[in-house]
């Protein structure tokens, strides 16, 4: 062991308000560990079978089941409930049962032994006093038997009596020999640094770097405001199909399988809840919303993920103006509520500098790409706009997309000329029809091409809002599938969807549509650049290595 080392498992000691005599010292295995950083993926398995041997001579049951208990509390709130506790002070009186995972032990002689340990990223001293639990019938043997099993890594329960030691540590002094629960077989390392391997091993990851699930955390905070916000504007949360004989709402490439019932049908994975949705709109449900996955058959990339989550919801009677409206209270609300998180719980966590006051501002998509390439978009609604737009990708020295149809090319230009610029939040707004097939159109007051009622919301150059008014005449809506159709190709495998024109003859009344990356919400609140660092096991790439990794032989 290092003088650094030392020093610093000297400094633990003290603070644990004990004396420190180094003949006596002794942290097991710590060297060993230090050790351990690569071992996570290729563990030896002469190492595990030493481990099971080790606690199989000592007779342990190494997986008990859990006993109801009515002392057992969590570590945090034994912190919470026994914050009062003065140095050197004890409440005798008063017994209690911890559980959790041992992140450090240090023994100072025969009798006494330290560890801690940790819940749900809670940590409490276990101070073991072979002379405090000698009064159980304890022997000394057995003591010595328990701090010779005790591992980094492994699930003990200490029940004991609350106790702050001289230096200030919120401690159990145990009354009975704390007990094994379950063992870390494999050596949980001291630092974990390569992010390929904590990736592929995020169980590892998150016990050697607690800091590394802030984010998943921040998470489900996140969901939990969206889902509240909505609920308390009077929406119902439902859950629609993901496996439909068509992907529907949205112009993407999908998944497909089969099903054992009919294997001759192919079934595809949706793309987007969205027609679903606006059926019980149409069933009269007036105001719905669902939080859950979408799957596209596309590709990966720092914020891409075939699979990926959304917050999509409907409201009857909500124009344009009503949905800008609200994502702005959303998003500034929420904002406040992240900061404070950060400020109190995830601190780990890079610091928020974008300015979510509104209004947010707004840039007209026509006119803000006219005057971004320096000419005049052609008539949009023309046969030959196309080859008209493919010219401007000449003149200004740009390669086209591969599949070089009239919504690809301007959400090309759209994403070279317009989306750099929204930097802090900012709607696009009045997008050309063609790329909107699903929302109602107008003729802008400017140049009367014909646009869309809707907006995305871009933030630090990345769509996170997509919102319209849903056309909701089955006429019109059946000549844009019709268009739609005009400029399929191998990326999308867009069909008709007679059903859902149908539904359309029932009468949709006014609809306001609004549809949320979560992911992506989650990456500017996190202040990340990867979608892996919000998705529990990273991207698709990660998920697929993972599950294809052979079973070690035993």
């Amino acid at each position: 062991m290092g003088a650094s080392a030392r020093s610093l498992h000297r400094l633990l000691l003290r603070k644990a308000g004990c004396t420190l005599h180094a003949r006596f010292y002794s942290l097991r295995r710590a060297a060993d560990t230090a050790s351990l950083v690569g071992s996570v993926e290729r563990p030896r398995r002469a190492d595990v079978q030493q481990r099971i041997r080790e606690l199989q001579d000592v007779g342990v049951d190494m997986y008990p089941s859990v006993l109801a208990d009515t002392r057992s509390v969590t570590c945090r709130d034994f912190r919470q409930r026994y914050s009062v506790l003065k140095p050197g002070e004890s409440w005798e009186g008063e017994s209690v049962t911890l559980r959790g995972r041992v992140y450090s032990s240090r023994i100072a002689g025969p009798r006494l032994v330290f560890f801690d340990l940790v819940q749900d990223g809670h940590h409490v001293q276990v101070l073991c006093n072979s002379r405090k639990v000698d009064h159980s019938g304890v022997s000394s043997e057995e003591f010595k038997q328990f701090y010779h099993i005790l591992r980094r890594g492994d699930i003990f329960a200490a029940t004991g009596i609350p106790h702050r030691t001289s230096r200030g540590e919120l401690s159990i002094t145990v009354t009975e020999l704390p007990k094994l629960l379950s063992p870390s077989l494999h050596r949980l390392p001291e630092e974990l640094l390569d992010r390929a391997t904590r990736v592929r091993n995020r169980h590892a990851d998150f016990l050697v770097n607690p800091q590394a699930a802030h984010g998943l955390r921040l998470r489900s905070h996140i969901i939990q405001y969206l889902r509240n916000f909505l609920l308390k504007d009077n929406f119902v949360e439902v859950n629609t199909p993901i496996l439909s004989d068509s992907a529907g709402g949205a112009t993407a490439r999908p998944f497909k399988t089969s099903a054992t019932e009919f294997p001759d049908r192919s079934i595809a994975l949706r793309i987007a809840p969205e027609l679903w949705l606006k059926r019980l709109i149409l069933g009269g449900i007036d105001r719905v919303f669902e939080i859950g996955p979408s799957f596209r058959n596309e590709g990966l990339d720092a914020t891409h993920n075939p699979e990926f989550t959304t917050c999509e919801f409907y409201k009857s009677f909500a124009g344009l103006e009503e949905l800008i409206a609200m994502t702005e209270v959303l998003f500034s609300s929420l904002a406040m509520y992240v900061r404070q998180l950060r400020e109190t719980q995830f601190t780990s966590l890079p610091t928020l500098d974008i300015d979510f006051t509104p209004p947010f501002r707004r840039i007209d998509f026509i006119p803000a790409l006219e005057n971004a390439i320096e000419q005049l978009l052609p008539d949009l609604g023309a046969p030959n706009a196309s080859s008209k737009v493919l010219q401007i990708f000449q003149n200004l020295s740009i390669e086209p997309p591969k599949s070089p149809t009239l919504p690809r090319l301007l959400d090309h230009l759209s994403s070279i000329y317009i989306e750099p610029l929204c930097v802090s939040p900012t709607f696009i707004t009045h997008h050309p029809e063609c790329l909107s097939p699903l929302a109602k159109s107008l003729r802008h007051s400017r140049n009367n091409q014909a646009v869309s009622s809707r907006v995305e919301l871009f933030i630090e150059g990345r769509e996170v809002v997509n919102a319209y008014e849903e056309e909701n005449s089955p006429f019109e809506q059946r000549r844009k599938f019709e268009e739609q159709l005009a400029w399929r190709d191998s990326q999308s495998q867009d069909v008709i969807d007679e059903s859902y024109l149908e539904a359309l003859e029932w009468g949709l009344p006014p609809t306001g549509g609004w549809g949320l990356g979560v992911d992506r919400l989650c990456m500017i609140f996190c202040g990340v650049r990867r979608i892996n660092d919000v998705l529990s096991f990273g991207n698709l790439r990660n998920v697929v290595g993972l599950a294809g990794r052979e079973s070690p032989r035993r």
